[in-house]
């Protein structure tokens, strides 16, 4: 269990969800005697779908669950607005106890505070792009005209000026995508919720979403949960990473944690075959000075070296390294700090740190 912090924007505390008649009596017998998801089945006829989940998302982060199918992580995220609710457990919003709220109070933060973007975007056919992108404001009776300038706004942000006057039919899937993902930021939310978004997309046309995303997050800061079940996309995605398995989480990390230390077998296959060029640093492969100096070697003089800085990745030290005899040295403020030699280099590329 991956526990959540109480000043995160989204927090999830022990939080499960049984489906089933018997969902009381699984319950207690999953806690008590640790029963797996295929025994909650046989003995109680339910299905556990989140088992006693805790995290803790940071506002602008990009948190990314995933895991292959029935692992849990749409189950848990539908929690997040409510259109599920949990056999036990709590979820809070910037603080609020989604489940204390009341059914005026729960539009209102769906409208609100939370933007949803999924695989189908189920957009109203017979409006434009643009009315497509106005219908949350329409929904709050915000007039026609401020309606229109923010969809134009939007629309430009995702890269569609020039569309807004055209109908859904008339675009390709990608394009109805930044149309799903227009409407969600047009409400201005503080969250985002998105569910295997870009999935159903040719690899070219992915990338480039996923690229166009990755932007538009850090100007706009939106917190974001973002489901998965491709551990590449969660990796180029990811602030942090949750990997579910059997509704448990079984690791949290950054990109760089769950690739150099699998919390287990199952996500030590996850990852065995993720490159480690782009997702692992030189702070993490470098030898101290002090310690590299103490073991009887001397550093050669600094303007012979190679430098990098501890933000650099492997294929940055890999460029560095080629027809090169002596170490890369990282440098921070104008000072060496550590020392990444060619056997380091070459372990933190087998995932060895």
């Amino acid at each position: 269990m991956t526990q959540g912090d109480a000043n995160g924007v989204v927090v999830t505390r022990n939080v499960w969800k049984i489906f089933g008649e018997r969902a009381d009596e699984a319950i207690g017998a999953v806690r008590r005697d640790n029963l797996s998801k295929a025994e909650g089945l046989e003995r109680f006829q339910a299905v556990v779908g989140v088992k006693d989940v805790s995290i803790s998302v940071g506002e602008g982060e990009i948190f990314c669950i995933m895991g292959l199918s029935g692992s849990g992580k749409s189950t848990l995220v539908r929690h997040v607005n409510r259109l599920i609710e949990p056999t036990s457990g709590e979820i809070l919003i910037n603080g609020v106890n989604v489940g204390d709220l009341d059914a005026e109070e729960l539009r209102a933060m769906r409208a609100d505070k939370i933007g949803m973007v999924f695989q189908s975007m189920a957009l109203l056919p017979h409006r434009t792009v643009r009315d497509n992108v106005a219908f949350s404001l329409e929904l709050r009776n915000v007039d026609p005209f401020t309606r229109a300038n923010v969809a134009d706004r939007v629309i430009g942000l995702v890269s569609l000026q020039g569309y807004g006057d055209r109908m859904p039919d008339e675009l390709s899937g990608g394009m109805q995508q930044r149309v799903g993902l227009a409407r969600a930021l047009a409400a201005d939310p503080d969250i985002l919720l998105m569910g295997e978004p870009f999935s159903a997309l040719d690899p070219l046309i992915r990338r480039g979403l996923q690229d166009e995303f990755l932007e538009l997050s850090k100007t706009m800061k939106k917190t974001t949960l973002f489901i998965t079940h491709d551990l590449d996309e969660a990796i180029r995605m990811g602030t942090r990473i949750a990997i579910m398995k059997d509704g448990e989480i079984v690791q949290t990390g950054t990109p760089e944690d769950i690739v150099t230390n699998p919390a287990d077998e199952y996500v030590a296959d996850f990852v065995a075959g993720i490159s480690k060029l782009k997702l692992i640093y030189a702070h993490t492969v470098m030898q101290p000075i002090e310690r590299y100096e103490r073991d009887g070697t001397r550093l050669p003089p600094l303007h012979e070296c190679p430098q990098a800085t501890p933000d650099d990745d492997l294929d940055a030290l890999v460029g560095l390294a080629v027809n090169q005899r002596n170490p890369v040295v990282i440098m921070s403020d104008g000072t060496p700090v550590g020392v990444v030699t060619k056997d380091a280099l070459l372990r933190g590329i087998q995932g060895e740190v």
